[in-house]
């Protein structure tokens, strides 16, 4: 699978764009705050229906505008696929598959399947154990419908357990009907996140020994209240009382988290800027890596300011690694067109160069 096209219409600082793409390599360079960015996010919102920089609509059109438009010329497989998907200022949203609306938006998840690397993915080692379960969320759920509606009939259902618990006199009664629900879909995301996260390990692993030339080790481990073959309803059970003093959930899978090390440490205290930069390519490699293996539509992959934290020596191997491996199209965005022509290059005759100015996009 390829994007073959996208014509994009007041997406943020993009007024008009309508570019043809390589099914291998594209290179989007320009300086620093001219839209390269937005245009990777415009793709990866053709798979997703959201941002990846954004959780929220609000900042997807041009400024003065009322609607943005996105649509995607896709080859699978030899056949083409239309995506189309138009978000309007007063919240709604449309998504087209060959002209056809989709009657939930969350179907159209994992039909094009997308892997972004970007310089904020620094949040999923500094941050809370919320950016790492959304990681693990937007990862599975390209794979598995069944886990995408577990989550969200699991987290509507939390929010009514937690609701309840806020008020002065808890009925037993409804309470444990509300957690009874939710033993079935915190079981299976739990077990998709644990599977998930020992093939992460693995591939991490073997990624980053290649971007770095085996200098370090790292690894992931899952984190669960539900490791070591607990069921949801003894946990729920234990914190029954814990949850009724403090008036919200304590346990569950809404606390699950995955702890990153480096040689045997935690890497957000012992790692340097470019050992982590290093990881967080490595993670997003093994996540393409599952993703391949596991569905029969191959990713497009996004590299946004790949040379961010790197030295050229860890970025050509990178380059290398992913032009002559087993993956599809990649995007690259970098402020250095000289630099990023010389290293494709001495690769591969199948890249194709743009200039991004001001929102303008141009093939050169």
């Amino acid at each position: 699978m390829y994007l073959s096209r996208i014509i994009i219409k007041d997406f943020k600082n993009i007024l008009s764009a309508d570019i043809s793409f390589s099914p291998k390599i594209n290179c989007i360079c320009g300086d620093n705050g001219v839209g390269k960015t937005n245009f990777l996010d415009a793709v990866y919102y053709l798979s997703m229906t959201k941002s990846f920089l954004s959780s929220s609509d609000r900042y997807t059109f041009t400024y003065g505008k009322s609607e943005a438009v996105i649509h995607g010329h896709y080859v699978m497989d030899g056949s083409a696929e239309d995506i189309a998907i138009a978000v309007r200022s007063d919240g709604n949203k449309t998504v087209r598959r060959n002209d056809k609306a989709y009657k939930r938006i969350s179907e159209h998840i994992g039909r094009v399947p997308v892997v972004m690397t970007a310089p904020s993915d620094i949040s999923l080692i500094h941050d809370s154990g919320e950016e790492r379960r959304r990681f693990l969320n937007m990862m599975i759920s390209q794979m598995d419908q069944e886990y995408l509606r577990s989550v969200v009939a699991y987290n509507r259902l939390l929010r009514q357990r937690n609701s309840l618990l806020k008020q002065d006199a808890v009925p037993d009664m409804l309470l444990d009907t509300i957690s009874e629900q939710m033993y079935g879909f915190s079981e299976y995301i739990h077990s998709s996140r644990a599977a998930a996260v020992q093939m992460l390990d693995a591939g991490a692993a073997s990624f980053y020994n290649m971007i770095s030339g085996g200098r370090e080790s790292v690894g992931i481990r899952y984190r669960s209240d539900l490791s070591g073959d607990v069921r949801t309803a003894d946990v729920f059970e234990a914190a029954k009382q814990k949850d009724k003093l403090l008036s919200y959930t304590t346990a569950g899978v809404q606390r699950d988290d995955m702890e990153f090390s480096m040689d045997g440490y935690p890497i957000r205290k012992c790692a340097s800027q470019g050992q982590q930069k290093s990881f967080l390519i490595a993670l997003k490699m093994a996540q393409y890596s599952v993703m391949r293996r596991e569905q029969p539509v191959m990713p497009v992959l996004l590299f946004d300011d790949l040379f961010d934290k790197l030295d050229s020596g860890r970025v050509e191997a990178l380059i290398r690694m992913v032009v002559e491996g087993d993956f599809g199209q990649i995007f690259i965005t970098d402020t250095d067109e000289a630099r990023l022509r010389r290293i494709v290059g001495g690769i591969t005759d199948q890249g194709r160069f743009y200039n991004v100015k001001d929102g303008v996009i141009m093939e050169k």
